[in-house]
């Protein structure tokens, strides 16, 4: 226990001088607090409290060496600067961390093989359509959102050499597909058409348009969010000649059937309020046979005084 005599006028109490340091001068401990003391102690390694005034200090402070920071100091440190790292990393949309890809609205052409199965014709019999859809002989027709020309090529058959089938599509690969499939089936009454977002392109007089699994494409492909193709309808009714056609086959809501995932199934009713906000009119709305997991509605256009259900 340290006398009253070993305690200077100031009651601090003497530390050895430190020869490793080559400085003789006696340095004092003064005032440490105990959490300095306990800490040093479960570092586990010998610490001196001293006045640093030997290692270019004036305050006292913890040291395990001279000119060394103890191994828990240096961890708070390491954490500060990778907290303030992150802070600059979030503030800086250039070297902020790679963003996910969206999905893909539009149908990519690569995978075409996936909506031309083999059997497609049993769950979506075209023949079914064409004739709730009056097409026959010598008809003009066209196909809004064609694809790879699976459907283009079955209109091209029904109306024959006296016809002439419009396949019109967004996508250029899409068109340049069904070019060389019409080609190789030597089909010579089929006409490519590069359409917009808004407008298909069509010339007039058109008895029948169709328009095959492309709905939801034409609504939700190319805004931030899904709208009625209000426009695109309206162009598309504006080449129809009086007595003419629409007709949309897609699938119905929910996960039956071979067809997209339900969040890309139109609802019915909000493809009829559309159709009706371009000018077109209900005619009849069918399930199609044999599974019924799809819808076909058929409009024509709205004449004065009439309105759409």
């Amino acid at each position: 226990m340290t006398s009253r005599l070993d305690q200077d006028s100031r009651g601090r109490v003497p530390v050895p001088a430190d020869t490793s340091s080559g400085v003789g001068t006696k340095r004092v401990v003064e005032n440490i607090p105990r959490s300095w003391r306990h800490a040093a102690a479960s570092l586990g390694r010998p610490t001196q409290f001293r006045q640093e005034s030997g290692c270019g200090g004036h305050a006292p402070v913890l040291r395990s060496e001279c000119g060394k920071t103890p191994a828990r100091i240096r961890l708070v440190r390491l954490v500060g600067a990778v907290v303030c790292l992150g802070v600059l990393i979030a503030a800086r949309p250039d070297v902020a961390a790679p963003q996910t890809t969206p999905k893909p609205r539009l149908f990519p052409p690569s995978d075409l093989g996936l909506i031309e199965p083999p059997d497609r014709e049993q769950w979506q019999p075209p023949d079914f359509i064409m004739d709730e859809l009056n097409i026959a002989e010598g008809a003009v027709v066209a196909e809004l959102g064609a694809g790879g020309g699976w459907f283009t090529v079955r209109l091209a058959r029904r109306v024959g050499s006296n016809g002439v089938v419009y396949a019109e599509d967004v996508q250029r690969a899409m068109i340049d597909t069904i070019a060389r499939r019409a080609q190789q089936e030597n089909l010579d009454n089929v006409r490519i058409v590069l359409g917009t977002a808004t407008d298909p392109m069509l010339p007039s007089a058109i008895d029948t348009i169709l328009i095959v699994g492309a709905y939801h494409e034409m609504a939700c492909g190319f805004g931030p969010s899904c709208e009625d193709p209000v426009p695109l309808l309206k162009n598309a009714a504006r080449s129809l000649k009086p007595q003419g056609r629409l007709g949309v086959v897609d699938f119905n809501p929910g996960r039956g059937g071979p067809g997209p995932a339900a969040d890309e199934r139109p609802d019915p009713e909000s493809v009829i309020r559309a159709a009706g906000a371009a000018g077109l009119r209900l005619i009849k709305q069918e399930q199609i046979p044999p599974f019924q997991f799809q819808f076909l509605l058929v409009f024509g256009k709205a004449t004065s005084g009439s309105s759409s259900p």
